[in-house]
């Protein structure tokens, strides 16, 4: 379980301080799909850094489990994001000097998971093995950055707007993917985006403005991605 405490976050000193997050508490269950929904500027994606441990609250705790994140040295910190969280962006990250396979690689040797190819094959990417990003599609870049994500074998996958540059048609096959392997694995899904039509897909959706939650509940039917619009 993820309990979050009383949140806080700013940014900037002085007259010039904006605060972002404004106390926010919650928790979020094992193997849960959560999305986080919020206007540009409502704070979903600094609590989606802060939750994650990318970045580091004012003041209040991130728990997972009987662990505080938010007290651990900077070492500390890095070893838990290596150990137990992965990463899906808007961008995709990949080193544009390294094919499928290594960018994939790269988040498997964290793990030490000499296992990863599985990874490429769930995504669809088997036979783009030694390709070079500038060799696929943007739908493909994604779906590679989703299979460097899974390989480390996280215990929590982070996504923040992981189809914004991407068409409906291969956004839709990225959020299945995603799906699939969610429930192959197991793990706990967090991602941030605005698109309402994606939250039906979650179980609980958080709604946030002006660094606060405006509202928590769940959904009956989680629909699947060719079922939602777009």
């Amino acid at each position: 379980m993820i309990e979050v405490k009383n949140i806080v976050k700013s940014y900037g000193s002085g007259e010039s301080r904006l605060q972002v997050l404004r106390g926010i508490s919650l928790k979020i269950e094992d193997g849960e799909f959560v999305v986080i929904l919020g206007a540009s500027g409502s704070g979903k994606s600094t609590f989606l850094n802060v939750i994650s441990g990318l970045e580091r609250p004012d003041s209040g705790g991130v728990f997972y489990d009987e662990i505080d994140i938010t007290a651990l040295s900077d070492s500390e910190l890095t070893e838990f994001r290596k150990k137990n969280v992965g990463f899906i962006f808007q961008q995709y990250y990949l080193l544009p000097n390294m094919d499928v396979d290594k960018n994939v690689k790269m988040g498997a040797d964290l793990a030490d998971n000499k296992d990863y190819k599985t990874i490429i094959k769930a995504v669809g990417l088997e036979e783009k093995l030694h390709k070079y990003p500038s060799e696929l599609s943007g739908g493909e870049q994604q779906r590679a950055s989703v299979a460097r994500a899974l390989a480390k074998k996280p215990k929590v996958l982070f996504l923040d707007e992981p189809t914004g540059a991407l068409d409906e048609l291969t956004g839709r096959q990225v959020l299945d993917y995603i799906c699939t392997l969610k429930r192959k694995y197991g793990f706990t899904v967090i991602m941030v985006t605005h698109n309402l039509n994606i939250a039906e897909m979650a179980k609980t959706v958080i709604k946030m403005n002006s660094g606060k939650v405006s509202d928590i509940y769940q959904n009956e039917i989680q629909k699947t991605a060719y079922e939602i619009g777009w």
